[in-house]
């Protein structure tokens, strides 16, 4: 995936502001002959000596008219930014690519380029450019890397210009930027047998179409490449155009991911913390039920839901599928601590409606929460909860363990609601716990009333 900005750069000219941004822009270079000119001629002027009175003159003169030449010379330049990919998972490079076109008649200067990044993605780049010939164009390319997820604007675009002789620098900037999403990284998960939806396009109980039947009756458009032995002549003739009976589709397996995001359930920060290690596990189980086939959403402790929109909230077809499933590594890119206190909102949501299978990812629950994270199985064909001790995250290994250990009890809790629940460690797999959900899926195999593959 790449994206791209044009721009263009060219001066203001014939303005007294335009002159006072000229004779800013004199080097160190530039300011030293002026200076050293106007000195040679006021000595020249007490000493009474003509030939350094030249000479100062000179010197005086010569960088004001490398300004004044770099400012009126009649100059257009495009720019543009390409990023390769546009969104990178974390800890991965991504590459920017810039193209200068001169569009102008006249060649250009020395060209020094510079864009704008964040100082987590790297040093700012910098490229000097050598003379652009007219209608030609110059391309560079610089890399980008961060270890923390989110959205991080580049640009916009500077473009420095010289003379050639060093004495005159002016800076213009390009009004366009671009935007590189980091998001959470994903770690390959393996297909186990988990309790709960059939596999995606399988034998799952909860679906609303039937695999064997008549075709639906409702006709669509004609597409390239569709049998013509499948044309409904009638609903043809009826609205003037090609239709074809629709193959009924089978219904695919729903999964619902949950994602803690409260603050007070978390602890500590950065790229080791408990709750990134909570984003990236939502991440890797969106990526892997999406490629199991499943319909997918992901749902927060605020009720909120992505996508928001299609069959009741989940993705749908195929491209559907990947709309969404950049739309949901996007909103996991920048998603943050939230200020609620329970799960209310996220069971609200979940009990409006059988959720297939429920995968969810807690952070520290007291009592009241772990009730309400028991009752989510309820509405579930099948539920895996990885829980989160982020004390245990936070505290040094060498430290004693604190005096009261709730995640036990909290695990029993859910295990008796009919979770297949999950103690998560510092610096645990995701991969291994997986496998462990799989292993341990007997003990609610009988709750959950039928397995599938995820």
């Amino acid at each position: 995936m790449s994206t791209g900005a044009t721009g263009h750069a060219e001066p203001d000219r014939g303005d007294q502001g335009g002159v006072r941004t000229a004779l800013a822009g004199l080097t160190t270079r530039g300011r030293s002959f002026f200076a050293a000119g106007i000195a040679a001629a006021i000595c020249a002027y007490v000493l009474g000596q003509s030939d350094l009175l030249r000479v100062g003159l000179l010197l005086a003169v010569l960088p004001l008219i490398c300004a004044t030449v770099l400012y009126r010379t009649r100059y257009r330049v495009a720019g543009s930014r390409r990023l390769s990919p546009a969104r990178v998972p974390a800890g991965s490079e991504a590459r920017v690519h810039l193209r200068m076109d001169n569009v102008s008649r006249l060649p250009t200067g020395l060209l020094m380029l510079q864009d704008r990044v964040p100082y987590v993605l790297g040093p700012r780049p910098r490229f000097v450019l050598d003379r652009v010939e007219p209608g030609g164009r110059r391309e560079v390319s610089y890399r980008v890397r961060s270890d923390l997820r989110g959205r991080y604007p580049l640009g916009p675009l500077q473009l420095r210009l010289t003379d050639p002789f060093g004495m005159c620098e002016l800076t213009r900037s390009f009004s366009t930027y671009d935007n590189l999403t980091v998001i959470p990284r994903v770690e390959p998960l393996p297909p186990v047998r988990l309790t709960g939806e059939a596999k995606g396009y399988g034998d799952g109980r909860l679906r609303s179409l039937a695999l064997a039947g008549d075709d639906d009756i409702i006709p669509r458009g004609y597409r390239y490449g569709d049998d013509l032995r499948r044309v409904h002549w009638r609903s043809t003739a009826r609205y003037g155009e090609l239709m074809v009976r629709r193959e009924e589709q089978p219904q695919r397996s729903r999964c619902t991911v949950l994602l803690d995001t409260r603050g007070l359930a978390f602890q500590g920060a950065g790229p080791e913390s408990a709750f990134e290690w909570a984003v990236s596990g939502t991440a890797s189980t969106l990526v892997h039920m999406l490629e199991r086939g499943f319909s997918v959403r992901l749902l927060t402790d605020t009720g909120n839901s992505v996508p928001s929109e299609g069959a009741d909230g989940f993705a749908g077809a195929s491209q559907e599928s990947a709309d969404a499933a950049g739309l949901m590594m996007d909103t996991l890119a920048v998603i943050d601590h939230s200020d609620g206190t329970g799960l209310s909102r996220a069971y609200d949501v979940l009990r409006g409606g059988n959720e297939g299978l429920l995968v969810a990812f807690f952070g520290d629950l007291d009592e009241e929460q772990a009730a309400v994270a028991a009752k989510m199985r309820q509405r579930s064909g099948g539920a895996v909860a990885f829980l989160l001790d982020s004390e245990t995250w936070v505290r040094e290994p060498s430290d004693a363990p604190g005096p009261l250990d709730r995640s036990g009890e909290r695990l029993r809790m859910l295990r008796e609601a009919g979770w297949t629940a999950l103690s998560v460690p510092r610096g645990a797999s995701l991969n291994e716990l997986w496998r462990q959900a799989d292993r341990d899926r007997t003990g609610v195999g009988a709750a959950g009333g039928g397995e599938g593959s995820a």
